[in-house]
């Protein structure tokens, strides 16, 4: 569970990058002389171009950020105090406006997007701003006045040194107006995504991140940290405004306008998702924090390291696809097969890289955070977290692609069920195994909550459109798994003889030539295993980077 998300990094636009006129799967091979189908490919590749680049700089940022922390604060209980208040606004973002983004507000913008109707779009964006304006401000008050209750929801008043929960209180108090700037600036992303304006707002999530980096950098303190988060969040809407030039706003209040009945009916399901899912991350806090004042570190860490192969791959591939789906939402045998196409790439990437971090665990933590006041003892139980968390990421990303289709058949009410239910199963299995495991049940209820939404959306989808998980998709899966397994064993191998998985203690130095032997071993394995399992979907990748 990342602490401090990217916040309006694309995540999960369902229907509204319009990417191609008539939309294809980007990784799909045009038939000869199909030159529609290409053109169509191209402009996906193109889209998806952009917002890989500006989640590989996310991400990267987002890495810096952690190791910045690492190297300024380790895993000390200041540390996880801020974790715990930095949460706030971010949680708020998620429930009030993060959400509302992914599931309407993109696809009302879309259909006001066309040239000729401008004027209607900036009228509606005019009143989504000044509504969502009002509503975080009156927000941003209450947490204010109840930022002690605030505390104690998320576990704060939990912490074993009596100090913390005082300085939680106040770091809330600090961090909360952020959620006012989040917010505002994933509505004009929206708007921005809706106009196929995409470079800009691709890139705002590593403004976010370097504005945090900078700002601890430049003072090493807790308050540090903070103040990079206001700052962050004022530049993701600063830079935005830029692309906007031609919008005409001005505050404008109608509840009873057709657009905004349309926004709330759909964002109603997801609301209903969310706020479960909120609940549940503050439950994870209230029982991480019970079993030690420092395993709200160990989770932070573990989840920046878990969620970047997950960012880097299944975002990019979901978010060109997705428009494609949307397209094809009436037409079941070619929107069965864009879906299962894109199970079977993200499946490709996504098992070898989670064989790679589950065998050289240790010695990437140790490689990227063992410095400064991060030790070889906090290397060894960031790893053993990681490791956990990973028996769930490949559901993970096999999940969003089907969360993603059921968005593009405008179905925004099974996905919020079926979160719903994952969420009650994985409360469930955190506090039935939270005495005999401590902060690892919640590691294992987490990939538990995978593998159940994963099976319960495709049980969806199979009453939806028919078979999803067809002959083709399961043999590209086993071959894929295997081809994963191999890589985690040479990796394993390697790194073992060049110095093993149990040293540490030097600092990152003592890792290098651990992860570059473990990574080298592994790619090269995976490689050898594409051509000799004729793994199609990966071999495809490097045609389509070059195009």
């Amino acid at each position: 569970m990342e602490q401090i998300p990217d916040p309006v990094t694309p995540e999960g636009v369902p229907t509204a990058i319009a990417v191609a006129d008539n939309g294809a799967v980007a990784f799909a091979s045009p038939a000869a002389g199909d030159n529609d189908r290409d053109g169509e490919s191209r402009g996906i590749v193109r889209a998806a171009a952009v917002l890989a680049a500006g989640n590989v700089a996310s991400r990267v940022l987002g890495l810096a950020r952690e190791i910045v922390k690492a190297n300024l604060f380790g895993t000390t209980p200041l540390l996880a105090a801020f974790q715990a208040a930095a949460y706030v606004p971010t949680g708020l973002f998620d429930l009030i406006i993060g959400g509302m983004v992914n599931s309407s507000l993109v696809p009302v913008f879309s259909d006001y997007a066309e040239r000729e109707r401008r004027d209607e779009l900036w009228h509606v964006l005019s009143m989504v701003l000044s509504l969502a304006t009002l509503v975080l401000l009156a927000v941003v008050a209450v947490v204010e006045v109840f930022a002690p209750q605030v505390a104690w929801l998320v576990g704060a008043l939990n912490f074993a040194e009596p100090d913390l929960s005082a300085v939680s209180v106040s770091l809330i108090r600090m961090t909360t107006p952020a959620v006012l700037f989040l917010g505002i600036a994933s509505i004009l992303t929206g708007a921005l995504y809706a106009l196929k304006r995409f470079t800009i707002p691709a890139f705002i999530g590593a403004a976010f991140n370097g504005a945090i980096v900078t700002v601890a950098l430049l003072t090493r303190t807790i308050d540090g940290l903070v103040w990079g988060l206001l700052l962050g969040a004022v530049l993701q809407v600063v830079l935005q405004l830029p692309a906007l030039r031609d919008a005409r706003l001005r505050p404008t209040l109608s509840i009873h306008h057709p657009a905004i009945r349309r926004i709330t009916r759909l964002y109603i399901p997801v609301l209903a998702g969310l706020v479960v899912n909120q609940v549940a991350i503050m439950l994870s806090y209230n029982l991480a924090i019970r079993t030690g004042d420092q395993s709200l570190n160990y989770m932070n860490y573990a989840t920046t390291l878990y969620q970047f192969p997950l960012g880097l791959v299944v975002t990019a591939l979901s978010i060109a696809t997705l428009p494609t789906l949307s397209r094809q939402a009436a037409d079941l045998p070619a929107f069965r097969t864009t879906l299962a196409d894109g199970l079977r790439l993200v499946l490709a990437l996504i098992l070898p890289a989670t064989a790679g971090l589950l065998a050289l665990a240790p010695a990437i933590i140790g490689l990227v955070f063992e410095h400064g006041r991060f030790t070889a003892a906090d290397t060894a139980m960031t790893a053993l977290v990681l490791r956990v968390y990973l028996a769930g990421m490949p559901f993970a990303a096999a999940d969003q692609m089907l969360v993603f289709a059921s968005y593009a058949r405008k179905d925004t009410w099974r996905p919020a069920l079926v979160g719903f239910i994952s969420i009650l199963v994985y409360s469930a299995v955190a506090l039935a195994l939270l005495r005999p495991l401590g902060l690892l049940s919640l590691m294992v209820a987490d990939a538990v909550k995978h593998v159940v939404h994963t099976l319960l959306m495709l049980v969806v989808l199979r009453r939806q459109v028919g078979g999803v998980v067809g002959r083709p998709v399961v043999v590209s899966a086993a071959k894929s798994l295997l081809a994963a397994a191999m890589t985690g064993l040479a990796a394993l191998g390697a790194a073992w003889l060049v110095g093993g998985l149990a040293s540490g203690g030097g600092g990152p130095l003592a890792w290098l030539p651990v992860v570059a032997a473990g990574g080298a071993a592994g790619l090269l394995v995976y490689t050898a295993a594409v051509f000799a399992l004729d793994i199609s979907e990966t071999r495809a990748l490097p045609r389509l980077l070059r195009r």
